[in-house]
């Protein structure tokens, strides 16, 4: 079985907090990118989004696009137009290869907007799931049918946060629409990352990992502090550098048979932890885990 590993871009600059490596050039994000090893990387801010500029960027630091985030709305809007706002983004991945786009539901999200707490997350009742997923097995048949699968996020701050809210959407959709595990988010909305992998191993298309520091995720109260406030006080961090065992974790994705992208992507002040540095040791951490699961990791 093979792995590919991949960066995110977020460790050297936060789209969400400015400030947060908003200074650092994106020739030095993806420079230390393929440095620490890496041959993929998802999009930012920071990158062209036009298929020539972007393939050209890519291939002078011989990356691959795996993907990128997609905003969706599906929770407040029909199919129709949610498919009218997915096409640019959709057709760019296409022209590009990547192989999956990653779908966040942001109707009335907090993870972006510092004054307001986690507590302050959308909810869904349960009887609104049925409609929910129907909408968003449609976009992912769509996507499916243009060369790029849909991929899942579950996310802190949002509609689908917990383990729960995950399970209602995963039985209320067709397979068409795969699962991105992010092994930070599950932990932090306090899932059982390793049950999630074992219920949906045959769904999982893609996976972002990242590690949680355990004695900041247990300050963390979720009546005042938000997201990115978790964010600033350092509660992620690469894989090898928290509480996760990352050695259980590729166990359990290997005998799901996953094979495709893992993506580091750890948000924190890049002032505190180095990106290079830190993308390096993720990678190493990665590397170690895998091959003792039985990968072999394609360069």
């Amino acid at each position: 079985m093979q792995l590919k590993f991949g960066m995110s871009p977020i460790s050297w600059t936060n789209d969400d907090l400015p400030q947060l490596g908003g200074d650092t050039s994106l020739e030095t994000c993806l420079r230390e990118t393929r440095q620490a090893g890496y041959s993929g990387t998802e999009l930012g801010g920071k990158f062209p989004k036009d298929r020539e500029s972007l393939g050209k960027v890519l291939a002078e630091h011989d990356l691959k696009l795996v993907s990128g985030w997609y905003s969706g709305l599906l929770l407040n809007n029909d199919l129709k137009n949610e498919l009218e706002r997915v096409k640019p983004q959709l057709e760019l991945y296409a022209s590009l290869d990547a192989p999956v786009l990653v779908y966040g539901e942001t109707y009335e999200t907090v993870q972006n907007r510092q004054q307001q707490p986690l507590c302050n997350k959308p909810v869904l009742a349960e009887s609104e799931f049925p409609a929910y997923g129907e909408r968003l097995t449609g976009l992912a048949e769509y996507c499916a049918s243009q060369g790029v699968p849909l991929a899942f996020h579950h996310h802190m701050g949002t509609g689908v946060e917990t383990e729960t809210e995950l399970d209602l959407t995963m039985q209320n959709t067709g397979d068409a629409v795969g699962l991105l595990v992010d092994t930070g988010h599950l932990v932090f909305g306090g899932g059982d990352l390793l049950a999630v992998i074992g219920r949906y191993g045959h769904r999982i298309n893609h996976v972002h990992a990242k590690d949680i520091r355990a004695d900041i995720l247990k300050t963390v109260n979720r009546e005042k502090d938000s997201f990115l406030d978790c964010v600033l006080r350092g509660v992620f961090t690469v894989p090898g550098d928290g509480m996760i065992d990352y050695h259980a974790v590729m166990q359990a994705l290997a005998d799901n048979s996953y094979e495709g992208w893992v993506i580091v992507e750890a948000e924190q002040d890049p002032a505190l932890a180095d990106p290079y540095e830190y993308a390096l040791m993720g990678y190493k951490a990665l590397q170690q885990a895998a091959i003792a699961a039985g990968y072999s990791i394609v360069e």
